[in-house]
This record gives structure tokens, sequence and C-alpha cells, in this order.
């Protein structure tokens, strides 16, 4: 074996266990690129031009100038205001409410605000500890079975990171693209691009699958088991629901939701301006949530702020279709007067929103979290493309392919053997550090091999999902088992995590088998 192979092996497998041994990913993966460079350089097997070309990478259009993922510190700031903003707790508490008379109700709400807190937040650990804190202890105290509780909880937590908008689809876009990009020039074929917004179509239908899927398995449950999930109660309070309480609990929420992914997969705003919109929707909408507990005066300017933005979308479309068949442009300045009047009274609802949000003391610890979580995002993203950069230097990108290429049955046995992978370094890695050092590594050569890089994206992410739930190292897991009661054991959290990895198995098999269901929708999307 030659040298460049030996190094670039090496320098694969001492990164593996630098991570497993608990050092900060970023650094892991720029120092032991750095250290294997160094050694090629001195040994004469690696080019040192490649290092001196990383800067101007760094700085170009493929991390700093993207814009895929300008959309993270935005998506980033929605879920944090509004997991601050405690709309979570409203969430299960009307949902609870309205499912209190069906046997296993309670379940069945905690995957319902699971699936529209993945669709508004995407955080998975706000999501578990909520839910955790609030669902777990009346769940046990209404007879749960505390495996399938806490099962439920978990696997719900996590399917922000399959729902869009997730930021795990982003950074996987930004990923299965460069690898299509690199395919394409190994194979001599035209370019191939996959937008976030191609993802995020992909991941609707299976994710939804997935949701459907929780809900038979908690179903199934109630019936063979009753004696598991006993009829649900009201969590908190036992006043009738209002509409007003279901409008801004429920129906707030879902309108920001419908802003955000109809503007994307209706093609009306790309993925970074659909994610500006649901920053602003967030601070409006977490501002008008803890107005009402400030007793602040603002709530009407908000009110009217977000009827401005209703304004602007509705008026704007009608003369826009005026004037397309009328053929003359006079409707244009009342347009821009309608919109220039609905824009100031949103932007003054978005200043009332943060005036709200300061004074309660939420804004500045929300801006934080969500400057430390980008930065992490971003200094894991600079530190992977320099551990990539010299991976490929020592010609680790071929040694892969060829890897790839050898295994028994084809390119199947191919994508087989990469799910593999990932499914096992999925019990000890972070999805992060999965995304960064594992798909750069095995997309290429398979999206050579035929498969489409949106289907495959697609099904990577199923596949990272279930890093969340795997032991010992899951942080979802991890997330529910510090805020879980004392009562509820470890192994009982691990083991009711057990059949839902089962069920996202079960998803990854149908839409390896049925590609269409994450393909179908992109192309609709793309007409």
């Amino acid at each position: 074996m030659e040298l460049e192979a030996i190094l670039a092996i090496s320098m694969f497998i001492f990164a593996i266990g630098a991570l497993l041994a608990g050092y900060p990913v970023a650094l892991t993966l720029g120092g032991v690129a750095l250290i294997f460079a160094l050694i090629g350089i001195a040994t004469g097997v690696f080019p040192e031009s490649f290092l001196k070309a990383f800067p101007s990478r760094i700085e170009g259009s493929s991390i700093m100038q993207s814009q895929t993922l300008l959309a993270v510190p935005l998506f980033v700031i929605m879920g944090v205001i509004l997991e601050r903003s405690r709309v979570a707790e409203d969430l299960l508490n009307i949902a609870s409410r309205l499912l209190g008379k069906v046997r296993g109700g309670l379940g069945f709400a905690v995957v319902l605000v699971g699936t529209l807190l993945a669709a508004s937040t995407g955080i998975v650990g706000a999501t578990v500890i909520t839910m955790t804190l609030i669902a777990l202890p009346s769940m046990i105290r209404q007879g749960y079975d505390p495996r399938l509780a806490t099962g439920t909880i978990a696997a719900s937590g996590t399917l922000g990171q399959i729902i869009p908008p997730s930021i795990v689809l982003i950074l996987l876009a930004d990923a299965i693209s460069n690898a299509a990009s690199q395919a394409s020039l190994r194979t001599g074929g035209g370019s191939a691009v996959v937008s976030v917004g191609d993802l995020f179509a992909g991941a609707l239908i299976p994710g939804l699958i997935l949701v459907a899927l929780y809900m038979l398995w908690i179903a199934a449950m109630a019936i063979f088991r009753p004696s598991s999930c006993p009829p649900a109660t009201v969590i908190e309070g036992t006043a009738p629901l209002t509409m007003r309480d279901v409008a801004l609990g429920l129906g707030a929420p879902l309108a920001l939701i419908v802003a955000v992914l109809g503007s994307i997969l209706g093609g009306i705003a790309p993925p970074t301006e659909a994610a500006a919109i649901g920053a602003g929707g967030a601070i409006l909408l977490a501002g008008m949530r803890l107005a009402r507990e400030a007793q602040s005066r603002l709530m009407p300017v908000m009110l009217a702020g977000l009827a401005g933005l209703i304004l602007i979308i509705v008026l704007r479309n009608t003369l826009d279709l005026r004037t397309a068949s009328s053929g003359h442009s006079g409707a244009d300045f009342i347009g821009m007067a309608i919109t220039g009047l609905g824009a100031f009274a949103f932007f003054a609802a978005l200043i009332s929103g943060l005036l709200v949000l300061r004074r309660v003391r939420e804004l500045t610890p929300a801006l934080k979290s969500s400057a430390h979580i980008t930065s992490m995002v971003f200094l894991i993203l600079i530190g992977a493309s320099l551990f990539s950069l010299v991976f490929r230097g020592f010609d680790g990108d071929d040694l892969v392919a060829e890897l790839l290429h050898s295994v028994p049955g084809g390119k199947w046995g191919a994508l087989g053997m990469a799910m593999l992978v990932m499914f096992v370094l999925g019990f000890f890695l972070d999805f992060i550090e999965i995304v960064f050092v594992v798909v750069p590594l095995v997309a290429p050569p398979l999206i050579m091999l035929g498969f489409d890089p949106v289907w495959l994206g697609i099904l990577m992410a199923i596949n990272l999902q279930t890093s969340f739930l795997t032991p010992p190292f899951g942080f979802a897991l991890f997330y529910l088992r510090g805020a879980a009661p004392p009562e509820v054991s470890t192994m009982q959290i691990w083991r009711g995590a057990v059949p839902f990895i089962g069920l996202q198995l079960i998803l990854l098999a149908m839409i390896a088998a049925i590609p269409g269901l994450a393909t179908w929708l992109p192309a609709l999307a793309a007409k």
C-alpha cells in the first residue's frame, strides 16, 4: 500500500478516535488535518499548494459567501426565539385537551406537538427537554408505560431533523451539492446543483410518513396493550378551551409554518428569504405570546403589523393579477403605496415584538444562544473543510471510491455499505460530525454510480436522524435523561427508543424501495 493511502486511512481513523475521546469537533478535524498535512509535506506526498489555497476556499463562495448557509443563522434565531417564548407549552396543553378522551391521546398529542415544533423550531434539545418537563410527569401519573412515554417523547423531538425547515437538511444540501459537483467533474457530465429547497421538498412526504408511523405504533399499543397508554387527561388546568386559545396557541404557529414552507415550496421565495420571514414571524409571534403575560400595550401594534403583512400579500397578488390581465401598469403606484404602508406596519410590529422580548428579558439570551449555535456550526464547517481538503490531497477520495466500487452487490451493495457505516457511526458521533466528515467522502462515488442526489440526501437525512435515538450517545436520550423524573431509569429510556429506531429504519427501506416518495415533490416544485 502506498504512503498516501496509509496516511489517508490513518488520518480518518485518528479523527474518529479523537472524536470518540470527547475532543471538540471543530478543533479535532482541523488539528488532525493540519498534523497529517505537515507529515505529508515532510515526506513529500502532500502538495503544499493545497494549504495555501485554503484561506481563499473559506472566503470563497463555498462557505462564507454561500447563500445556502446564510439560512442557518436565520432558522436558528427562529427556533430559539419560539423555544424561549414557551410556544411548546401552549401547543402541548391545547393538543392534550383536544385528545383528552382518546386512549393514548396524550401520546398522540406529543407526536403532533413534536411535528409542529419540528416545522417551526427544528431544535431537538429544546423540544425534547420541554416536552419531557411538561408531558412526561403527567404521562407517568396517568399510568403510561415509561418505555412508551419516553420513546414517544424522544422520537417526536427528533422530527425536527427530517421535517423542514431543518438545520440538518440545510447542511446536508450543501454537502450533497458539492458532492454532485465533484461527481459531475469526474464523469464529465453537466453540473448538478442540489438546493435547500429540493431537500426541503423531498423530505416533506417522508417526514409526514414517519409521523404516521409513530401514530400507528401508539395506536397499536392502545389496541394490543391498552394498559400501556390509558385515556389522557388535561395536563394543566381544567378550564374549557376557547377559540382564542386555539387561534393563538395553535393557529399562530401553523400560520408561521405555512408562511415559511409555503413560500419555499411554492417558489415565492428561496430558502434564505423564507428563513428571514420565519425569523421575523417568530419575533412577532413570541412578542404576541409574551405580551399577554407582561400586560404590554404593544399588542395592538403587533396585531396591526400582522394585518399589514396579510394586506401586502393579498392586495399585491390581486393587483399583479389585474395588471397581468389588463396589460397596463396603472396599478403599480397603488401597489407600491399599499406595500409601503403594510411594510411600515409590519416593521413597527417587529420592533414592538423585540421590545416585548427585551422587557421580559428573553431577547439577549435568545441572541446569545443563536450566536453560540451558529458559531459552533460554522467553526465545525471550517474544520471539516480543512479535513476534506487534506484527505483529498492524499487521494483519499479515490480510495473511498475504489472501496465502494469493489463492494459485492454493485451500486446497491455500495449504498448499503455507506448507509451501514453512517448508522453505526450514529451510535457514537453527532450528526454534524457525520455530515461534515463521512458524507463528502461517500456521496460523490455513490452519485457517480447513478443515484439521484436528492433521493440520496433524503436517505442520509433519515439515517442521520437515528443517531439521536441510538444509545449510548444519542443526544435525544441524553436530553431526556437530564430532564426526566428520577423514577424513570436509563434502561427504560433506551428500551423505549428501540421501536422508534425500527420505525425510522422501516421508513429508510420504504424510501429506498420507492424513490418517488422523495423525488416526486421536488420534481413537481421545479415545474
